[in-house]
Parts: C-alpha cells; structure tokens; sequence
C-alpha cells in the first residue's frame, strides 16, 4: 500500500474534527506513514500515534465535552469557572489566561508514552520561537513538552520554554503543516479545521475575544493560502465548520455533525487512490 502521510492543522476546538479523518483511514484499512501537527492536531497526532484508535478518541472527546451553553472567553468574568473544563483553570500571573496544568496531566496519562521514539508512528508537532520568529519542529526526544508549546495559544495559555527559547502555538508559523511530512510518502493529507465564522443578526462588530481570536485566524488562513500556491498536497480537505469557538469543546458533538460530510469526502479520495 501507498505511504500516507497525514497533516493535523490548528483550530482550537474545531480540530475536534481531526479523529473523524482518522476514522476514514482507519475504516479504509490505511495506517499513516508520519503524522504532522500544530496545536489541537499535534495533541491529536500524539494521541493517536501513541496506539489510541481514533473511535476512542471519539467517546473521550464527547464525554470530555460540556453540556452548559456560552463561550468560556465571552463569558469568563460572569460564570463560575467550575461549570467550565475541569481540566482548564484560571491563570492570574500576568503571561496567560489560563492553566493547563492538570489537561497536561491527563494527556499525558492518555499518551501512555514520553518521548516520540516510542510512538507507534512517527510524529512531527509545530511550535513557533517566540523571541527569533520562527518555526521549531520537534520529532524525537521528549513528547509532552512539545505537544505543549505547540497549544500555546498566546494569551490564552502560558508560553513554554525548551532550552533557550520561549515556544508558542505553532499556528502562528505553520497552520497546516503538510510540507514538513517526508518526501517518501506517496499520498499527502492536508486536514485544515480554521473554518468560518458569520455575522448574527444586525450587529456585525465582534466582541473583544472573537476580534483577538478571528484576527489570528485571518493570519493563519493567509498562511495557508500561500503554502498552497507553492506546493499543493496530494488531498486539502477543509470541513465546513461554523460558528465554533476557539475554546468551545463542549461541542464536540456539534464539529462531528458539521465534519461527517468531510469525513466521506476524504474517504472517497483515498478509495480513488487505492484503485
């Protein structure tokens, strides 16, 4: 069979439409050659190229969701944070918003693996160098810390150093990062979960939160955009994912509805492959 090589991109809570397009590949019988990711596809990635099937990453995602409605930024200062993901909490030092200390915990428990030598498929995770303004790929040694400074999200989450240098999400460099898969994979998968937002009613002007994060995702589709142009993957498939925050997990389900019809989309291209 054909080696295929898979790229996870950023989006928040959207990449929840990640294991869908795992799912296609596994329903197809098709392993991936190396697996790359920026942020929520890097944590993804690593859970799924440490041996997790992406139908158990299904059920942990839906039950990891809330049922409570509202958008945790938009509603920060008026909700109790305890209604909110158990595992986010919130972070007075003046560099983030938010703690990620016991989400890391529990991944890492979930990974049942520490470095990326012991995955069962090779990965390449996306962070970017705060200070030097550019890309760090990390794919051997320690895997927890990498997948960290790749969710950074800047103000959001605290920054991570590694060594000399002060990491932030990947997003910011890398959205989508298909061109870092290796040049020995025959079929590669581009998965870009930026998606769209749409103006409500009469009033079209954001609110604080959706300007600072909608601003960073015109960067990253910019981004995108221009990678594209230079060199196009083998299958770019872009689910139609509307109106879902950045933080906005508790509706996994709703990104699983609005992801199946990309889901038989990219199942359909690889069927054609393997004809």
């Amino acid at each position: 069979m054909k080696k295929l090589g898979i790229a996870l991109g950023g989006g928040g809570a959207k990449g929840v439409a990640h294991v869908l397009m795992l799912e296609a590949l596994e329903e197809l019988g098709w392993q991936p050659y190396c697996i790359s990711g920026t942020s929520i596809g890097a944590i993804v990635g690593a859970l799924y190229a440490s041996g997790n099937s992406a139908r158990v990453l299904r059920d942990d995602l839906t039950a990891a969701s809330l049922s409570e409605d509202g958008s945790l930024i938009d509603d920060i200062f008026t909700r109790d944070l305890s209604r909110w993901w158990h595992m986010l909490e919130f972070n007075f030092d003046g560099k983030a918003l938010l703690d990620v200390k016991d989400f890391l915990a529990r991944l890492q428990s979930r990974l049942k693996v520490t470095t990326f030598e012991e995955l069962a498929i090779p990965l390449r995770v996306v962070a970017a160098d705060f200070w030097r303004r550019e890309p760090v790929v990390f794919d051997s040694g320690p895997l927890l810390p990498a997948v960290h400074a790749s969710m950074a999200l800047p103000g959001v989450f605290p920054p991570v150093q590694i060594d000399d240098r002060v990491l932030i999400d990947g997003g910011v460099v890398n959205p989508v990062p298909f061109d870092l898969l290796p040049e020995e994979c025959d079929v590669v998968v581009a998965v870009d979960v930026i998606g769209q937002r749409e103006p409500h009613g009469e009033d079209t002007l954001p609110s604080f939160g959706n300007m600072i994060f909608n601003t960073v995702q015109i960067f990253e589709k910019s981004i995108v955009r221009e990678k594209l142009r230079q060199r196009a993957p083998t299958i770019y498939i872009e689910p139609e994912i509307t109106d879902i925050k950045v933080l906005e997990f508790y509706k996994a389900d709703q990104v699983f509805r609005q992801a199946e019809p990309a889901k038989e989309r990219l199942k359909a291209e690889l069927e054609k492959l393997l004809v």
